[in-house]
């Protein structure tokens, strides 16, 4: 039987008994539909996971007594960034989703020249949250235990003010430059636009802090295939795929 697993940020250890938080206590109790004396797997985003058995069943609180600690690591040894213009519907929650499942170590959600998602003050927190638990649905899926950092979404010009070290690469069809598989890397970066992509003037203010163009083929992808294919294979070649 498969044991689920649930985030907590609360401090684990070995004999403590805890309450869950409200939401986690919902999902146990009413979604999973799980009585007292059931395995659980616990995880903090500290590194490993622990084993639990759920104490007590309330309709808001569930109580778990935690048992055992494991120290199993499933991250990449590929430190990789995406920064990726955030787009409509429910395109960024699937990027944000399916990245994590490839083993993206930080995302920057960016405000581009031709992004259609305005965002500000309460309406961005409230979707910085929902982006934040988007990343803790897919690591109770997929078995990580350490979330993707999730940055605060900026404009690209503050970005690329202080772009981060590393290989950094800026996805751009109208290129010819390939991967090149011979290179040794440990830390990358990809900045992806939005509907339409990134304007000539993003790109080329791109490269000037050491992007470098990079295409994946001659077909034109959509914004949330273009950064699935590219973290496939930037984990093929370096990672742990």
């Amino acid at each position: 039987m498969r044991i689920p697993r649930i985030y907590t940020p609360q401090t684990l250890s070995s004999g403590q008994t805890i309450s869950l938080e409200e939401a986690a206590s919902r999902h146990v109790s009413k979604v999973l539909r799980m009585a007292a004396g059931r395995e659980l797997t616990l995880f903090n985003g500290l590194g490993g996971e622990y084993s639990a058995i759920i104490h007590e069943v309330g309709k808001k609180v569930t109580q778990v007594t935690i048992t055992d600690h494991n120290k199993v690591d499933r991250e990449s040894p590929l430190h990789s960034h995406l920064a990726i213009g955030v787009s409509r519907g429910d395109r960024m929650d699937w990027v944000l989703q399916k990245a994590c499942e490839l083993g993206v170590t930080e995302i920057s959600p960016l405000f581009t020249e031709r992004t259609e998602v305005k965002l500000n003050g309460p309406r961005l927190e409230k979707k910085q949250q929902h982006w934040q638990q988007i990343l803790i649905s897919a690591c109770e899926q997929c078995q990580r235990n350490q979330l993707p950092r999730l940055n605060n979404a900026i404009n690209i010009n503050s970005f690329l003010e202080d772009a981060p070290k590393g290989q950094k690469w800026v996805l751009h069809h109208r290129d010819s430059k390939g991967l090149d598989p011979s290179q040794s890397i440990e830390q990358a970066c990809l900045l992806i636009g939005p509907e339409g992509g990134l304007s000539e003037p993003e790109i080329e203010a791109a490269k000037a802090v050491d992007f470098e163009a990079l295409t994946l083929g001659p077909r034109v992808m959509r914004t949330e295939t273009a950064p699935l294919a590219a973290l496939s294979l930037l984990q093929y070649h370096w990672g742990d795929l």
